[in-house]
């Protein structure tokens, strides 16, 4: 059974990834008709299995890529401004000792770091001697100097999160679970059809342009839904990420020169553990079959250890995860060596716009987003000046050094609140706290406790305006809460979210809002 979308939408997104959910806010907000669909959970692909930095890539600047490191480096500060509850800076130890790339290679390299993108905010590059600074206590004693430099840390299924937010403020419709599986032409429009992942109902929409934005399944979309010919255009470069228990108490991070000539870092994690990787593999396997090889924790343990006191080991490991790069095959005989720029693909004819996105990185989303607003306009016309330059997104409206202030606002607010929970509200939802919680007097009255300070009231929030549907929605991507729950706690969860959907299976979308809103 299928039923039609009576509305013509100017711009219809296949892809609720960092890339997608972009397009689909820059589009909104100029005045345009959009919708989007994403086959999974937003953000569940790619965008939330980064190393979760906004930089310019330092390593780039050593196969000469000094537009796509200046294009990331002004982006950082642009990106910091709009969401700082996310998004916030951190610096890098860049140890060094011999045998590894020369000390005026890298002074080289940082100078340029520091000066291709106008930095403002972030501070610059300074000389640290690692034998006399804390920053040296977790490492081998023959680390005895090294280089200190900016770059900014995000919560990027967050950012995906928020970016979906606004675009819904903004007009766009916007659904998760909803899986592109037929595209063709029809009365000189895009006919969409999408199936819905948990009920199996088919709806077709109708579109003025349609935009290809499914990353790693691009080339899947096109083949698939699109009946294109054998279409083989992106290079599927998997990288993956252990977690292990915090391995040094202060704030700094390490970005380390491997034997390979390959980069890992070492970052501080949700405040009690420690992020290492990355790899950088070619994947050779669908794009639904991603999962950290035991070869690939070794690789992290061993590489680690070259620099750690204290080694590791997979026993440390507490949790790994694993993401493919849709890299744009541009040939390159290694995986390292592949382009991470983005590449814009228009097919457009009298009566419709077709735009294929492949590769890019979640630094330059907003950039990529305003070269594909360019096609849009060129083949509908303008409706609306680029505006995210500027913007903030929902929650970020609280200045770049505004984090302290926020928590302190609303630990004055909810007394009740443990400062573990303030510290996360802040950095995931900025002053959108105040919205979740409202007039809350006591613990009470958030309901249901589910574990590690997550209540009701926030899981209320999350289906409601946030999509969640599952457990995973809620504790890996709308927040990290899945490394401290029990298997418990997350059965008892889910059960909780099958409770409400079943009772709910026969409310349409905005009667659940208001039905919700009463709830809270």
């Amino acid at each position: 059974m299928s039923q039609n979308s009576e509305k013509i939408y100017d711009v219809f997104v296949a892809g609720g990834g960092i890339n997608g959910i972009g397009v689909a806010r820059d589009a909104a907000g100029r005045g345009y008709s959009v919708c989007l669909c994403e086959m999974n959970d937003f953000a569940s692909g790619t965008s939330s299995n980064s190393t979760k930095l906004i930089h310019g890539g330092l390593r780039y600047l050593e196969h000469y890529k000094f537009r796509l490191v200046q294009e990331s480096l002004k982006e950082r500060e642009v990106l910091l401004k709009m969401a700082p509850h996310i998004i916030w800076p951190m610096r890098f130890i860049l140890p060094h000792s011999k045998g590894m790339r020369p000390a005026w290679l890298l002074r080289l390299g940082l100078f340029l770091y520091d000066h291709l993108g106008f930095r403002k905010i972030l501070p610059g590059t300074s000389h640290v001697k690692l034998n006399k600074s804390e920053f040296g206590d977790p490492l081998k004693s023959n680390f005895k100097f090294g280089y200190e430099y900016s770059d900014c840390w995000v919560d990027d299924s967050r950012l995906v999160l928020l970016n979906a937010v606004d675009a819904s403020l903004k007009g766009a419709k916007i659904q998760n679970y909803c899986k592109v599986t037929k595209v063709e032409k029809s009365d000189g429009f895009w006919s969409i059809t999408t199936t819905d992942s948990f009920d199996g109902k088919h709806t077709v929409f109708k579109a003025k342009c349609f935009i290809n934005a499914s990353g790693p399944w691009v080339d899947d979309l096109l083949n698939s839904s699109l009946k294109s010919n054998n279409s083989k255009n992106v290079r599927l470069v998997r990288g993956s990420h252990i977690v292990v228990n915090k391995l040094f108490d202060h704030d700094r991070s390490y970005i380390c020169q491997n034997n390979d000539n390959r980069i890992f870092f070492m970052i501080p994690y949700e405040d009690k553990y420690t992020l290492i990787g990355t790899t950088d593999i070619d994947h050779g396997q669908s794009a639904e079959n991603v999962e950290i090889s035991q070869e690939e924790k070794l690789y992290i343990c061993e590489s680690a250890n070259e620099y750690l006191n204290t080694e590791i080991g997979l026993e440390d490991i507490v949790w790994s995860y694993s993401g493919v790069r849709p890299l744009y095959d541009d040939g390159a005989s290694t995986a390292q060596e592949a382009t991470r720029d983005y590449v814009i693909k228009a097919e457009k004819s009298e009566s419709s716009l077709m735009v294929n996105i492949f590769g890019g990185k979640i630094t330059t989303y907003r950039r990529l987003s305003e070269s594909i607003l360019k096609h849009v306009e060129e083949f509908l016309g303008s409706k609306g000046d680029p505006w995210t330059n500027h913007s903030s997104l929902p929650g970020g409206d609280i200045g770049v050094d505004g984090q302290l202030d926020l928590q302190n606002k609303l630990q004055k607010k909810y007394p009740f609140l443990t400062q573990e929970t303030l510290k996360r509200l802040v950095r995931s939802y900025g002053t959108i706290s105040f919205n979740i919680f409202g007039d809350a007097e006591h613990i009470d009255s958030l309901g249901k406790h589910f574990g590690s300070g997550l209540y009701e009231r926030e899981v209320t929030y999350l289906i409601q305006e946030e999509w969640a549907r599952t457990s995973d929605d809620i504790l890996f991507r709308r927040s990290k809460l899945g490394l401290s729950f029990s298997r418990d706690e997350i059965k008892n969860l889910d059960q909780y979210l099958d409770d409400f959907f079943k009772a709910n299976s026969h409310t349409k979308n905005d009667e659940l809002k208001s039905k919700m809103v009463e709830i809270v």
